[in-house]
């Protein structure tokens, strides 16, 4: 499947496949993110493809990154990566559930906070899920959350299902409210 190239506009925002020049503004949104919102910071066995953004998104045509751009600065991300969830810290049974390379795994679903309630995470899942849908070897659409993040679990509950809250685990440490979906392909 080749990539969808084709703008989408919402509103102000341009939404589109990243280029390697969105690379430095996906990565800033990506860091703000992780310091700000989730305040543990950046993680190197959690957050590799955010250093390596080509290699993880651009260079593999079974992967996606698509930005969300204001008068041409990244403002939202939004990834797909042919990857399950890994066994360890999740549970074996559902790392068997969504396994790598039939799983499409939205990552890095981001708006930065003075552009959130425009619809643009919304529009960049459906454009996520599409083409999941559209790439061969795909069976399914999984993602992870924190939901101790404001307004995370709400927003998750409105467009994926919920297949196992782990806050009970502590799968990801003290403070992370790890909650585990899934979005139907054909959405």
């Amino acid at each position: 499947m080749q990539r969808d190239t084709t703008p989408h506009r919402v509103g102000p925002y341009e939404l589109r496949a990243a280029r390697s020049e969105d690379a430095e503004g996906a990565r800033r949104v990506m860091l703000d993110t992780f310091y700000r919102e989730f305040g543990y910071g950046y993680v190197p066995a959690w957050h590799a493809d955010v250093i390596d953004i080509e290699g993880a998104y651009l260079a593999d045509p079974r992967h996606l990154l698509l930005v969300a751009t204001l008068d041409g600065a990244v403002v939202g991300t939004t990834g797909v990566l042919s990857r399950g969830p890994a066994h360890p810290p999740h549970p074996r049974w559902l790392a068997e559930r969504y396994p790598t390379g039939s799983t499409a795994q939205l990552v890095r679903v981001y708006v930065a906070a003075e552009h959130r309630r425009h619809g643009l995470a919304r529009a960049m899942i459906r454009r996520a899920c599409a083409f999941a849908a559209a790439t061969a070897g795909y069976e399914c659409v999984y993602l992870h959350t924190n939901v101790n993040v404001p307004g995370a679990q709400g927003f998750w509950d409105s467009v994926a299902k919920e297949v196992f809250d782990a806050r009970t685990t502590g799968e990801h440490g003290p403070g992370c409210g790890t909650v585990h979906y899934e979005i139907p392909l054909h959405a």
